[in-house]
């Protein structure tokens, strides 16, 4: 018996390269101004799909929702043996927070009917580790958090081991359940050399128009808005019969609601982002005798350190 696992991952900014053009105007992420990665909690999710997967049976398909750049961490996805990938990607999700993203997903979600959705605890952009609880609440299904162990899986049935900080408990669900996924649950597989070699050239719809004049043939400046259209179609398709096609829905494609999408949906206001550098501050050596000793503790009973 086989398990359809849906995953779903997200292209973060590098959290480490904090610079003063993080934030827009607008109180969002200015996502241009830092580099992406692949948000490392999601690895983790992703290679415990792969290992149901390859127990059991079943599919892997990989759902993000960002720009078209986020088919990046799709095609990472492929490379380290997912079977599906879908990027979700409209300009009327922009500025959706945690409430409109896990709204947006469960719209895709519902459209994949899995048996088990596994997302990473968080993303380090947001750290908030919300979207997860959120999406299983929007889909009317048991979600257990932290995992990191699957103790079985068989039938319909799930053990789990989960982290609750300063210990574990095991428990047990019936499918359909969404887990959330944390580092110390496995060990991600690196990408396949020749899987790397066949995705390299998967693109979504999305990127094939962005990159047309160097993908299409013949003088691509001077054709018309229709028949770059039609040629962006064309090479779509060809895409799709070599299995190389990531793809692309819109907020239309998984029947969302708009009000619930966007900066419209996200009553999330950022106020500011700081980036916060611990320095040394003052310091004061003491020697290590008995007398050194006694005039430290002295001096901490002074200040009413201790004592």
């Amino acid at each position: 018996m086989g398990y359809n696992c849906v995953v779903c991952v997200k292209q973060v900014p590098d959290t480490k390269r904090i610079t003063g053009e993080a934030m827009t105007e607008e109180g969002t992420v200015n996502r241009a101004a830092l580099p992406a990665v692949f948000n490392p909690e999601d690895l983790y999710a992703l290679e415990q799909a792969l290992a149901v997967r390859d127990a059991h049976g079943g599919t892997v398909t990989l759902l993000t929702m960002g720009l078209p750049a986020a088919s990046e961490v799709l095609r990472d996805g492929l490379y380290r043996g997912a079977d599906r990938a879908i990027l979700v990607t409209d300009r009327r999700a922009a500025a959706s927070d945690t409430l409109a993203t896990s709204y947006i997903l469960s719209c895709a979600v519902k459209k994949l009917d899995p048996d088990i959705v596994f997302c990473g605890r968080q993303a380090i952009d947001g750290d908030t580790a919300q979207v997860g609880p959120q999406l299983a609440e929007k889909l009317d299904m048991t979600q257990i958090t932290y995992l990191e162990e699957l103790i079985s899986l068989e039938d319909k049935t799930i053990r789990i081991r989960r982290n609750v900080g300063n210990g574990y408990e095991v428990v047990q669900a019936e499918l359909p359940v969404l887990v959330t996924v944390m580092e110390t649950a496995n060990e991600p597989r690196p990408p396949a050399a020749k899987k790397m070699m066949k995705f390299k050239k998967a693109f979504s719809p999305a990127e094939v128009a962005g990159k047309a004049e160097h993908l299409l043939e013949g003088d691509y400046e001077n054709y018309t808005a229709e028949l770059k259209a039609a040629e962006v179609d064309k090479y779509c398709g060809k895409l799709q019969g070599k299995g190389l096609l990531i793809e692309q829905w819109n907020l239309d494609d998984i029947e969302a609601d708009l009000t619930w999408c966007g900066m419209k949906g996200s009553p999330t206001k950022v106020h500011k982002i700081q980036s916060v550098v611990l320095t040394g501050g003052q310091h004061k050596q003491i020697e290590p005798t008995d007398e050194g000793v006694a005039t430290l503790v002295a001096e901490l009973i002074e200040e009413h350190t201790i004592g």
